[in-house]
């Protein structure tokens, strides 16, 4: 199975932009379809991003289309989350998962699953 690690997290005033960084271990990454979700304070966690396991293929919550840039680095065993524009609700703790087929939206989709990074953007 693979282990998750995310990075990058932190504090930013909205406008600014982060990138979140998970590095896989004990599997390569190229075997797994990869997610970002996010998880506010009293809700429910959520879809951001999902990539496939070439990066050729994307899928975006349409609250961070057009800001957020999912991507992957199979030889480096990490996938990416570019965050630009952020604003004040962006503002949750930031998870990547992984699966094996197709590119889910739900989280019970995915099998493994990180420890999360806190992103706080204050106004």
């Amino acid at each position: 199975q693979v282990q998750l690690v995310e990075s990058g997290g932190g504090s930013v005033q909205a406008g600014g932009s982060l990138r979140l960084s998970c590095a896989a271990s004990g599997r390569t990454l190229s075997t797994y379809v990869m997610g970002w979700f996010r998880q506010a304070p009293g809700k429910e966690r959520e879809f951001v991003a999902t990539i496939n396991r070439s990066g050729a293929s994307t899928d975006y919550a349409d609250s961070v289309k057009g800001r957020f840039t999912i991507s992957r680095d199979n030889p480096k065993n990490t996938a990416y989350l570019q965050m630009n524009s952020l604003t004040p609700e962006d503002t949750a703790v930031y998870y990547c998962a992984a699966t094996f087929l197709g590119l889910p939206r739900g989280t019970s989709a995915y099998k493994y699953w990180g420890q999360g990074t806190q992103v706080t953007v204050s106004s």
